[in-house]
């Protein structure tokens, strides 16, 4: 059996949603052009920047969008194989990313999704109803064949969220990594205790925006405190694609 080079397949998931070392390395020097979420640069004019960006513009199942009229059915259950990793974060410029090694994935109807990364943004990039939350989690995914699929996780405020301690306290205020293999974490705490979730088929919600992308939005939030949502808004103000437009998709919820 082929082996798979895990770094390379992250690299590759990494360029594609925009975080990395592009970013980390800022304007010119032949890498994909800068983009925002203001200004000449913002959400309004991604599909302009580059033509490999033209489908942030003309796109027909982009993301993210307002989570409405979903319709009952019988999705498959998530089923979470996550565990402790040592802690690994990354200001990229756009977001706080933390990065995961080989080992930690879901299940969802057959299919295992390795999880590479989760990473935030204010306000929620996904409205409910046209509500929006003050922060969203995406917790980003790759199958072995190449397919993405992206778990949300509404954050409303209420208390301290334990499972954002130790990123919170670590987080890199400019563009860089923290790496501390002492401190360790585990994704499945970021995620509610119900699993039920919304699913639509989406894209990335940065440059390039892929389409393609499988959606599993939770419908249960988690709480976050003020401070914590003050802390990392201190950092990005605000980092959220607004909602695009639905289309002739359908969006459906577990019964």
């Amino acid at each position: 059996m082929m082996s798979i080079n895990r770094s390379l397949v992250y690299g590759a998931v990494v360029a594609a949603l925009g975080f990395g070392s592009a970013a980390l390395a800022g304007e010119g020097h032949g890498h994909a052009p800068h983009w925002g979420y203001s200004g000449e640069a913002g959400p309004a004019a991604w599909g302009a920047l580059d033509t490999n960006f033209k489908t942030c513009s003309v796109g027909k199942e982009q993301s993210p969008i307002d989570l409405k009229a979903a319709k009952n059915s019988e999705l498959a259950d998530v089923e979470i194989h996550y565990s402790e990793a040592p802690l690994n974060i990354v200001n990229n410029g756009h977001t706080i990313q933390v990065n995961f090694p080989e080992g930690n994935y879901a299940t969802i109807g057959g299919v295992k999704y390795n999880l590479l990364q989760y990473h935030f943004h204010t306000t929620s990039e996904h409205t409910l109803d046209g509500q929006s939350f003050p922060l969203e989690a995406h917790l980003v995914h790759k199958t072995d064949d190449g397919k993405l699929g992206v778990i949300g996780v509404f954050m409303k405020e209420g208390a301290e969220n334990p499972a954002l301690a130790a990123v919170w306290e670590n987080m890199p205020k400019e563009a860089g990594t923290v790496e501390k293999a002492d401190i360790k974490i585990n994704p499945a705490q970021l995620l509610p205790t119900t699993l039920t979730y919304y699913n639509y088929a989406g894209s990335l919600t940065t440059p390039p925006c892929s389409e393609g992308v499988n959606w599993m939005v939770m419908t249960t939030p988690v709480e976050v405190s003020s401070g914590q949502v003050q802390a990392f808004a201190a950092i990005f103000p605000q980092n959220n694609r607004p909602v695009q437009a639905l289309n002739e998709r359908t969006v459906l919820i577990e019964q």
